[in-house]
């Protein structure tokens, strides 16, 4: 049976960590790995990210019922995760429904008024998703709530510990470096640890 695995990373083009998730997802859907997995973070029905209106809280609820599916949640690591701040803007959480939001794929200038009518405190297993944690910190703060295993995986042949967001800081997370160099002194990714982490070998 496939672990369904969900993957939260950076996924800035210029400095982020889409190298690191392109590998996982090719070991999890190739014929020649034994970490037979699904990512989650990728919606099947698709996501509501392609909907022009999508706001903020539109992608924290999709990603409290993605991780809610999901046995592990990978968070990847890189030397700019501590300072990302996407989705973290929400005028709603201390204002009325009439407040000003700006979706997901506009700038300031193509801000919109609040769809939520009514809000009511979250409870259950998933984090309120009007909030002002940035989108990782949601991730995490939900993966926490839930239970969920969580492994994290420095882009990096070290544990850069640095790198850690301050709220990941000071909790017992299983984590591994990324990449690891071989005997040619090769800097490669580190599957057979990887593969242990997971509980697969």
């Amino acid at each position: 049976m496939r672990k369904r695995i969900y993957i939260s990373a950076d996924y800035s083009e210029e400095h982020g960590d889409r190298d690191v998730v392109e590998i996982l997802n090719k070991w999890g859907n190739d014929d020649f790995h034994l970490v037979d997995f699904v990512d989650m973070s990728h919606v099947v029905s698709g996501s509501v990210e392609a909907d022009p209106d999508c706001r903020p809280c539109d992608l924290k609820r999709e990603f409290n019922q993605q991780i809610h599916l999901s046995s592990i949640v990978v968070f990847i690591i890189g030397d700019k995760t501590a300072t990302r701040t996407a989705g973290s803007i929400c005028n709603r959480l201390n204002n009325h429904s009439g407040c000003l939001c700006t979706p997901y794929k506009q700038n300031a200038k193509g801000r919109k008024m609040c769809k939520i009518p009514f809000s009511v405190p979250a409870n259950g297993p998933y984090v309120g998703e009007i909030n002002r944690y940035s989108y990782l910190h949601h991730e995490f703060a939900t993966a926490q709530k839930q239970g969920k295993q969580i492994i994290v995986l420095y882009n990096s042949s070290r544990k850069e510990e640095q790198w850690l967001p301050n709220y990941m800081k000071g909790h017992m997370l299983q984590s591994m470096p990324f990449w690891h160099f071989n005997a040619l002194g090769q800097r490669i990714p580190d599957y057979e640890q990887f593969k242990k982490i997971l509980g697969l070998s």
